[in-house]
């Protein structure tokens, strides 16, 4: 019986070979696009999963109470987790992390002539007892003996000795600011997976960020990231409450409370909203499950739509079985076999689709996706087929099972009402989600282009930036002033500066200043902005008030604020004045017109100035046309004073793109399926039109009799289904305007929707429709009447 079906649908399939191709094409596609976003589904869910204590292991995150609201960021005090360690019986273990993240540029290493660009983050004695970091060769404990001892990733030790064989105790040179040196080997690590959110090539003992950073110290700082692994029994809500308080135990003025958030949930679940997490990129692992499930409801409403359109040819089969005793039961059963069978037969088209588009689609989503035909892997293409071959079968098969045998063998069977109307519902579905994915993309595309375009109140142009090897000797100080100024000199250079953090985001923060006026128990978390001299002026800066540093011993005696930081503290006529932080009373000089240093999903923060002679990261401004030739130069000099060191740069303006890398991929991503929503639900479109045309095949014959044109016939056939389209944008538009309206309001900065997004939805839909329907439309109005008036 099985073997009789299956012959009987592969003898349909090829008989039907338009409508087997058009099947194919959208079932396989539909699938393709299921299948990629499973992957990336799957590997988002997977993110900063790899560590063996995952389920207990937990990140404190500090909550800074501001006139906006609260603020969570995940920089803690130096000393936090130490004391978490002691004094909370539910903490197993507790390190302190300074993150390779937390630079603003990678340092050099050195082994005889190798010189390499790495990045190196300062950790805590129990990091190895809280991350699970495989040692491969040397001693994990060897690590906190002293500040000398380095360990090495097993990539970085191929990349140095070409062989990781006897290099422990080997001595390499590392450069990076004052924490530049000599270092000796003491371990080789097993690098972490691809799927961590923190890369790193170096460990360093924290202990030496400690000794050059005395501020580490103290309560009031806020620079590493703390890590703990609560024990078995914890309770980690418990937990929570219990730490909420504990800074106000070591800095009695502050008003920042603690909280414990899931490491690897962190990822997902990064937004906060006053204190509480409030999603993040699980809203993109949501949003994509959700239109990789439309897209394969759209593929299977097109079989349907398609099947019920071939469905007349196959009334006599359904009569005859029927007449010979044929249940019900078993017709359904073979149709649905025939939806099943295209499904596979999909499946492995979609697979070949995937393995083709993998390479782009990584270069699209920033991962390095493989199609690992795994259990899960298998089971799960397996299961998505089956239900899409049975979704996609279930109304032909019951449509086709259900004709009357008097009726079908004498040729009387007519369509009903209802089941016209279902047809023309799911073409409404279709593209009321085409439309919803269309005026998507626009306003995507459109919130991209206000980003490039924000005016921030600094310059990003003809800018680049890159770190050379500095300490804070003074020998190392002159040399690296010396280098500043001969880059004055350079052709094609307008203007120089350095600086310790960068503009993107990632800078210190203080909230313990002191200020004239300030009232009692008022504390504003400022961002530290560490600059050399002319930073202001290289980075096109505007001054509201008062003057930029002065370029002499007196400078460091200074500070500049923002216009934010001014009207925060309350501060009338504010340049004269002298405020104190960390010891040490500087005088403000100027006041700079606002400007966005952190990503316009942030209102401006209060922030501030200090200036030294020169840091260890080089901006350069360049005349515009003369980039090329200008970073030759830049480079040239920078060989003659720091022979061996590796020249690496970055435009400013690739850094502040670079934030926005998730709303960039989403909006690409989103372009192309979008596309292929649209292409899928044309060929539902064009489904229905067939099926529409044949239906009324006898009418458009008696119309050309009596006098009716092409044009007339075509457009009787086009209106009825833009009178679909219309209904689905009238069920879309308002739908999609009020979710995109929420995705800006993320923004402190946002482009507006604007009417004209969805007249160009209306017009771009409009247009595929008519494209569409008018192929078949044409097609039926140029048919000899004498054909359709022919009786079957």
């Amino acid at each position: 019986m099985i073997k009789n079906y299956l012959k009987i649908a592969w003898r349909n399939l090829l008989k039907e070979r338009q409508f087997t191709l058009l099947n194919l094409i959208g079932l396989s596609t539909g699938l393709a696009c299921t299948l990629l976003i499973y992957l990336w589904v799957n590997d988002e869910l997977h993110v900063d999963k790899y560590n063996e204590k995952d389920d207990r292991m937990y990140q404190i995150m500090a909550n800074h109470k501001s006139e906006d609201g609260i603020k969570t960021i995940q920089h803690t005090a130096g000393p936090l987790a130490t004391s978490l360690a002691a004094e909370f019986p539910e903490v197993e273990n507790a390190v302190t992390v300074l993150p390779a993240s937390w630079f603003s540029d990678k340092g050099t290493v050195t082994f005889n002539d190798t010189h390499l660009k790495a990045g190196g983050q300062f950790v805590g004695r129990d990091y190895f007892n809280v991350f699970s970091c495989p040692v491969i060769d040397g001693d994990a404990k060897s690590l906190f003996r002293d500040n000398q001892t380095v360990g090495i990733s097993y990539a970085l030790a191929l990349k140095l000795f070409h062989t990781t064989d006897n290099i422990i105790g080997k001595t390499i040179k590392w450069e990076h600011g004052e924490f530049g040196g000599m270092y000796n080997i003491g371990l080789i690590f097993k690098e972490n997976p691809a799927n961590a959110t923190e890369h790193f090539d170096l460990l360093f003992n924290f202990d030496l960020y400690v000794a050059k950073r005395e501020g580490m110290k103290s309560w009031s700082n806020s620079d590493p990231n703390t890590y703990v692994i609560l024990r078995q029994e914890a309770d980690s809500e418990g937990f929570n409450t219990k730490i909420k308080a504990f800074l106000t135990t070591k800095d009695k003025g502050t008003d920042i409370t603690l909280l414990a958030v899931k490491f690897s949930d962190k990822y997902l679940h990064g937004h906060f909203e006053n204190g509480v997490q409030a999603g993040g990129r699980i809203t993109y692992v949501r949003l994509f499950s959700i239109i990789a499930l439309f897209i394969l409801i759209i593929a299977c409403i097109n079989f349907m739509n398609l099947s019920t359109a071939k469905a007349s040819g196959r009334m006599k089969e359904v009569g005859i079985k029927k007449a010979i005793g044929a249940k019900r039961g078993s017709l359904v059963a073979q149709y649905l076999g025939e939806s099943v069978m295209m499904a596979f037969l999909a499946l492995f088209v979609a697979i070949a689709l995937v393995f083709l588009l993998l390479p782009q689609f990584n270069q699209v989503t920033g991962k390095n996706i493989i199609l690992d035909f795994d259990i899960k892997m298998v089971a799960s293409a397996l299961v998505i087929t089956l239900v899409t071959g049975l979704i996609a079968g279930s109304y032909p098969a019951f449509y086709l099972s259900g004709f009357n045998t008097i009726s079908v063998l004498k040729g009387a069977f007519k369509t009903s009402v209802s089941e016209l109307w279902l047809r023309k519902g799911l073409v409404v579905f279709q593209f009321t989600i085409s439309v919803i994915f269309i005026v998507s993309v626009l306003v995507v595309y459109r919130q991209i282009k206000f980003i490039q375009a924000k005016n921030l109140g600094y310059s990003r142009d003809n800018i680049i930036h890159f770190e050379i090897p500095m300490s804070m000797d003074s020998a190392s100080l002159k040399r690296s002033e010396a280098f500043v100024g001969q880059l004055k000199e350079l052709p094609g250079v307008k203007n120089v500066s350095s600086y310790y953090h960068d503009l993107t985001g990632s800078h210190g923060a203080i909230s313990d200043m002191q200020w004239p006026g300030k009232q009692p128990g008022k504390n504003v978390d400022f961002a530290n902005l560490e600059v050399g001299y002319n930073f202001i002026e290289t980075a096109g800066m505007q001054l509201k008030e008062g003057r930029s540093f002065s370029q002499n011993s007196n400078s460091q005696k200074e500070i500049v604020f923002n216009e934010a930081a001014i009207k925060s503290m309350g501060l009338k006529d504010p340049v004269g004045k002298t405020v104190k932080f960390w010891d040490q009373k500087r005088q403000i000089v100027g006041v700079v017109k606002d400007f966005n240093f952190e990503s316009l999903y942030e209102k401006v923060k209060p922030c501030f100035f200090q200036t030294y002679p020169v840091m260890p990261n080089i901006m350069v401004k360049m005349q515009a046309g003369t980039e090329t030739q200008t970073i030759a130069r830049v480079k040239q000099t920078f060989a003659d004073f720091h022979k061996g060191n590796v020249f690496e740069y970055q435009f400013l303006d690739e850094n502040y793109n670079a934030l926005y890398a998730s709303e960039q991929r989403i909006g690409i991503l989103s372009q192309y399926f979008a596309g292929l929503a649209i292409l899928i639900s044309c060929l539902g479109l064009f489904g229905l039109a067939a099926f529409t045309a044949q239906r009324r095949q006898k009418e458009i014959g008696i119309r050309k009799v009596v006098g009716a044109t092409i044009q007339d016939v075509t457009m009787l056939l086009s209106v009825d289904f833009l009178k679909l389209v219309m209904i689905a944008m009238i069920i879309a538009f308002p739908l999609i305007g009020w979710a995109m309206n929420r995705w800006l309001q993320g923004f402190a900065y946002h482009a507006e929707i604007g009417i004209n997004v969805f007249l160009i939805s209306a017009v771009s839909i409009c247009t595929l429709a008519l494209v569409t329907v008018g192929y078949q439309a044409i097609k039926a109005a140029v048919m000899d009447p004498v054909k359709s008036l022919k009786s079957e």
